[in-house]
């Protein structure tokens, strides 16, 4: 109320005037009308409460609004703008799978399938069925994106192709639309990526549907790609040039943190099903290379590559650090913590996380960098900065402050999420969806050619699991 007081002070005569508004505002707290999503919320956090330390009750004013606001908002994100779009343009009803490669208005730039994004949309889709909407047309396309892939299931220690034409033929790479992953050698993919979203879609569709058979097939995919990414000739002929650099292309048995978090987290998923003590060691190892191995107390950041042997690249991409990477794994080591009940790895990564946070945002023009090339001469990718970026933050610090109450994070979620709210939705210019990929200013283009079907609902659903447990536990309190 200082600025009211200002007010009184300097213009009493006009506060007489104005006092009864002001007031008014006030006694509404966070409330907004602009926002989709947002009416008067009645009950449990209907009304903004200071954080009482003591009592290690959460405020109920979250992001700028009062927790059942910020649920609206969520769910008008996920469920009025996000699906909607998706099940028009995106979800190929006939054959199965996502057509991702598709502008602002819809138009399929190409109905070629890129096989991560398949993969990604399977887990979306089943997770949403499991934990958020019981609608069987959820399940509906799981399964049919499924059996499109099984068109094409490699054998042995093969991986599955990078991309397929709309009725599943495999389709070379070349010619593509920009940004449709990294053009290849062939139509096999060269790193594990894709068979590992298959995978982890394959154990949320076997939670969704109660068959192991879904989930024994996620496990032989998983081993596979340890197989392959334990060979010291792996990744010999994947192009590193846009996320690590030109000059680590064709260097063999890299050690990269993008792995670790995809094994980590497909670890998790698979152990919350079932124990198997071969995930369970595995889930361990990915740990231990984050935390003890590409961590560099250097400078207290961690690298995003090492070598086959996990000791330090002594060239000088070795000195990158791909803050984005590295936030999304801790917040997988969060839920891993969580899992196995070692409150101590959990305050490390969380410890790591605000550490992240703050060396890595732009104090110019607000959001988060992706990386940074070399931390020893400060040489941040300043051209480009990602949704999914920001959304992982998101997620991250609303981890951190549910399971502690940390103002920290609290504080960082506010101010991510009003950055988030304010740049990335296009809405304003009349059009679905958030922005991908844009600039350092977040510039609005539009003409794009993808939709990204992956780090966006997966936020917008954790979160909003996350937002559920707040309401109820704040129930508790009067």
């Amino acid at each position: 109320m200082d600025h009211v007081k200002r007010l009184s002070n300097s213009v009493g005569a006009v506060f007489m005037v104005l006092g009864p508004a002001l007031i008014f505002l006030a006694l509404i707290g966070c409330q907004s009308v602009a926002d989709p999503g947002e009416r008067k919320a009645k009950g449990v956090g209907s009304e903004c409460k200071e954080y009482d330390e003591y009592a290690r009750v959460e405020t109920s004013c979250l992001g700028g609004k009062t927790l059942e606001q910020l649920r609206g908002q969520y769910r008008y994100d996920l469920f009025d703008d996000f699906l909607p779009f998706l099940d028009k343009y995106v979800i190929d009803h006939e054959y199965g799978g996502f057509m991702c490669n598709t502008d602002r208005e819809g138009n399929n730039i190409t109905t070629n399938k890129n096989t991560i994004f398949v993969g990604r949309g399977i887990w979306v889709y089943s997770f949403l069925y499991n934990h958020l909407d019981r609608n069987e047309k959820h399940l509906e396309v799981a399964r049919k994106a499924i059996e499109f892939l099984m068109r094409q299931k490699p054998q042995g220690d093969e991986l599955w192709p990078s991309f397929l034409t709309r009725e599943g033929e495999i389709l070379p790479p070349t010619g593509l639309q920009p940004g449709q992953v990294s053009v290849e050698a062939n139509a096999v993919h060269k790193h594990i990526y894709g068979d590992l979203f298959i995978a982890e879609g394959l154990t949320e569709y076997a939670k969704a549907v109660g068959d192991d058979a879904y989930w024994n097939m996620a496990r032989d995919i998983l081993f596979k790609c340890v197989r392959i990414y334990d060979r010291e000739d792996y990744g010999q002929y994947v192009d590193l040039s846009s996320n690590i650099s030109p000059e680590a292309t064709g260097t063999p048995g890299l050690r990269i943190i993008g792995h670790w978090m995809l094994l980590l987290r497909l670890s998790t998923q698979m152990l919350e099903y079932k124990y198997d003590a071969e995930i369970e060691q595995l889930a361990r190892r990915c740990v231990d290379a984050v935390m003890n191995y590409h961590y560099n107390p250097e400078y207290d950041l961690i690298n995003e590559v090492l070598n086959h042997d996990m000791s330090r690249v002594k060239a000088e991409w070795g000195d990158l650090a791909y803050t984005g990477h590295s936030i999304e794994v801790l917040w997988m080591i969060l839920v891993e913590a969580e899992r196995i009940g070692d409150p101590a790895l959990f305050d490390s990564a969380a410890g790591m996380i605000k550490r992240h946070l703050e060396v890595s945002w732009d104090d110019v023009y607000g959001g988060f960098y992706l990386g940074v090339w070399n931390v020893n001469e400060n040489s941040w990718d300043v051209k480009l900065k990602g949704s999914w970026a920001q959304e992982e933050v998101l997620v991250a610090t609303m981890l951190v402050y549910e399971k502690t109450g940390a103002a920290w994070a609290r504080d960082w979620f506010n101010k991510t999420y009003a950055f988030v709210q304010d740049k990335y939705p296009l809405k304003k210019y009349g059009y679905s969806l958030w922005n991908c990929f844009t600039d350092r200013k977040i510039t609005f283009v539009k003409d794009y050619y993808r939709v990204e079907n992956y780090h966006h609902p997966r936020h917008l659903m954790l979160n909003l699991m996350a937002i559920d447990r707040l309401i109820k536990r704040n129930s508790k309190y009067p």
